[in-house]
């Protein structure tokens, strides 16, 4: 358990403690960083004060936003109250979690990522499985080149329980894949179609399958419903070189599969090979992304799932719905066009990024640079000003570089690396004009901090 002092630094209320919110107390807790508990329903007051000794409970926010010793509230009441918490937390001051989605209305979701950079603010959205083992992994392979050409996506998320009537399964299940598949493919979708029906009541979809179609040409549907005769949690990519199928619900999460389409006699021919178990830390989801709220308090930087993401996550998720109601009936299917959507990263007006480059969420791409078709740039990462990255070059979290710098085919840069102004790279021991020495291709690999 943390000292007074380190947990002093980083003091968060859960507001909202029933179904989800127990989870985020029990994390904040553990983590020496639970202040306080706001809910309306007077009597989890004696429960909680019993599990949670020492720790303040109230029904009032309004004292949660008067009390200067609570630095950061994490928000998990419905979905409808998310923005006019999230707004009054922002504007008294405080850091702000927020379960999904960040709000139900795009422009309340574009008002609050504003608030929260013109006040200084942390903005984090709880998209759960961005903190996932099996998704980080799964992100790492896809970076690396290691499923091959990415040509198709998709995601069930089905279940029989808890039935919602304040929003329908799409705002309900949808958006833990939608975030997953925007930051597995960094892009945007260009157009959606989505259908499903209401057979409980009126209004409330209960049902909902969505398609995704992606600049690169990579497609992609998400099905949800809370009227499945089972639990299931799976997503399956599908690559050139492997399948992958991250499943949720058993104890081996990730499993690749290598298999091979091979041609006889003009005939494509499935060769099918076993399965391969990844290994994963076995770290719990939510506790790390309470615990990444946290350091991002201390470090005062963007969180993973930031209030831009949520909002990238909320413009679709209004696609999605406006082609269920322009469907009209029950099961009709409308395509909508997303317009005017950003990219999770910044490209400056002279700089190029061809198509087919992949570049990470929160990486900035300076003047006169170019990143070529086949490069992969992980988050976060400052490309600065006349430099050029190759096709097959692989850049990972985090990388700085600097002006004037050819980062050539070959070249695998780690997380955390610096290349400094006018840095010199080469991939062929003895260049020469007259002899192509594309085969003899040399690797470099420039590790994690150097």
């Amino acid at each position: 358990m943390p000292s007074a002092n380190e947990t002093s630094k980083k003091r968060v209320a859960v507001i909202g403690v029933g179904y989800w919110g127990k989870n985020l107390v029990r994390n904040f807790y553990e983590l020496g960083a639970l202040a306080a508990l706001c809910d309306s329903n007077q009597s989890l007051e004696e429960d909680y004060k019993k599990k949670y000794q020492g720790v303040k409970f109230c029904t009032n926010y309004h004292e949660v936003l008067s009390d200067p010793s609570i630095q950061a509230v994490a928000l998990a009441t419905p979905a409808v109250t998310h923005y006019e918490l999230a707004k009054a937390a922002l504007e008294a001051g405080k850091d702000v979690l927020v379960e999904k989605p960040l709000a139900i209305d795009v422009k309340h979701g574009e008002e609050l990522v504003k608030i929260a950079e013109t006040k200084g603010r942390i903005l984090m959205v709880g998209h759960i499985l961005r903190y996932h083992p099996a998704i980080l992994k799964l992100q790492q392979l896809i970076q690396d080149g290691q499923l091959g050409k990415i040509n198709y996506l998709y995601s069930n998320r089905l279940n029989i329980g808890k039935i919602r009537t304040e929003e329908n399964i799409l705002w309900s299940f949808a958006p833990h894949d939608i975030s997953v598949i925007l930051s597995l493919l960094n892009e945007m979708p260009t157009h959606v179609s989505c259908k499903g029906g209401a057979y409980l009541s009126s209004g409330v979809t209960d049902v909902t399958l969505s398609h995704f179609e992606f600049p690169s040409g990579v497609r992609a549907h998400i099905f949800v419903s809370w009227l499945h005769p089972f639990k299931e949690q799976k997503l399956v990519v599908v690559g050139s070189e492997k399948m992958a199928v991250f499943d949720d619900t058993v104890e081996n999460k990730l499993v690749l599969y290598p298999h091979k389409v091979e041609w006889k006699n003009r005939i494509p021919t499935a060769v099918k090979a076993d399965g391969e178990v990844v290994a994963l830390d076995n770290r719990e989801p939510l506790r790390a992304e309470c615990q990444h709220f946290l350091d991002c308090i201390e470090s005062r930087t963007a969180p993973v799932s930031d209030g831009r993401e949520g909002l990238r996550v909320l413009r679709v998720l209004d696609a999605f719905q406006r082609a269920l109601q322009n469907g009209g009936n029950a099961g009709a299917s409308v395509t909508t066009k997303l317009e005017k959507i950003e990219q999770p990263y910044f490209v400056h007006e002279s700089a190029y990024a061809d198509e087919g480059a992949r570049i990470g969420a929160g990486t900035k791409i300076w003047h006169f640079s170019h990143v070529m078709k086949g490069a992969q740039i992980g988050e976060k990462c400052v490309i600065g000003q006349n430099v050029n990255v190759d096709g097959g070059v692989l850049i990972g979290n985090n990388v700085k570089i600097q002006n004037n710098v050819s980062v050539y085919t070959g070249v695998v840069v780690e997380d955390d690396v610096f290349l400094g102004p006018s840095c010199v790279l080469t991939n062929v021991s003895n260049p020469r004009s007259q002899v192509s020495r594309h085969s003899l291709y040399e690797s470099t690999r420039l590790r994690r901090g150097c």
